[in-house]
């Protein structure tokens, strides 16, 4: 195998015709990746992916091939999966109003363009679900948010409706089986590729405590911080340690990887019905 590119979170190698995307225990937040790794984080990562995976495929399809045939050293956190072509644009659902939305609205009364309501606040429900997309940056470096009209403007008009419907689609249908399981998705990211025979495909993660936001149900309520079930307790803390938010990054104690890491087995458990082993 060959070594294509090691990303943030993920390694992904060439072999043959396919990729095989390895999900590592690094964890990054602001766009960094923190010294310290999250115990099993990867192969959470993967398994819950795998999962909204198949709650999904009727919607869209996506570029797994294989979680078996991967090497033995990757087992658990590794899938083989077809190459596409990634769309240049993060594809971002939000159904509530935080983080990086609720200080652009804080500013404009808007989330990438999208007009909302006066008078919402933090954790805020949104009338209806909204396509919030952004650039995709290099690793060490901040996405920002952009326009429909800009990603129009990098993939045409026709794909970027099909973005924006897919995102859409993946989040509700996301949202409807979380809520019945007592969790609130707030706001999720997904990545589209083009596969060769022209098809839109689902790649990368789907759903997972990196690229959403979980929060529980039963404790919610709007104008203050959620309990979260992802990587927004250690967007937390790194916020009060009062590091920059720039490459070094410091050393996350370890009270706060083990509660971390407590977080993202919680909510694998509560989705999926499994017991985490």
């Amino acid at each position: 195998m060959e070594l294509l590119h090691s990303g943030k979170v993920r390694d992904v190698y060439a072999d043959g015709e396919d990729l095989i995307l390895v999900a590592s225990d690094r964890i990054s937040v602001y766009d960094v990746v923190l010294p310290t790794p999250v115990p099993d984080k990867g192969r959470l990562l993967t398994a819950l992916s795998l999962w909204w995976f198949e709650q999904l495929a009727d919607l869209v399809p996506h570029h797994v091939v294989s979680t078996t045939d991967v090497p033995a050293e990757f087992a658990g956190r590794a899938i083989r999966c077809r190459r596409l072509d990634m769309v240049p644009v993060e594809c971002v659902a939000r159904g509530y109003l935080t983080g990086g939305g609720l200080k652009e609205y804080e500013r404009t009364g808007a989330v990438s363009g999208v007009p909302l309501p006066r008078g919402l606040v933090e954790a805020s429900i949104l009338p209806e679900p909204i396509f919030t997309p952004s650039t995709k940056a290099p690793a060490g470096e901040h996405d920002e948010p952009i326009t429909f009209a800009d990603v129009v403007d990098k993939v045409g008009a026709e794909t970027a409706e099909r973005l924006r419907q897919i995102t859409l689609d993946v989040y509700r249908r996301g949202a409807e089986l979380a809520a019945d399981r007592g969790i609130l998705v707030a706001d999720t990211k997904i990545e589209l590729g083009w596969a060769a025979d022209g098809t839109l495909v689902l790649g990368d993660e789907v759903l997972t405590s990196d690229s959403s936001r979980y929060w529980p149900a039963e404790s919610y309520q709007p104008g203050r911080t959620q309990f979260s079930y992802d990587k927004q307790y250690v967007r937390d803390w790194a916020t009060s340690s009062g590091w920059d938010k720039r490459s070094p990054a410091p050393e996350v104690p370890a009270d706060v990887v083990e509660a971390t890491r407590a977080r993202y087995v919680d909510v694998y458990e509560r989705l999926t019905g499994e017991r985490w082993s």
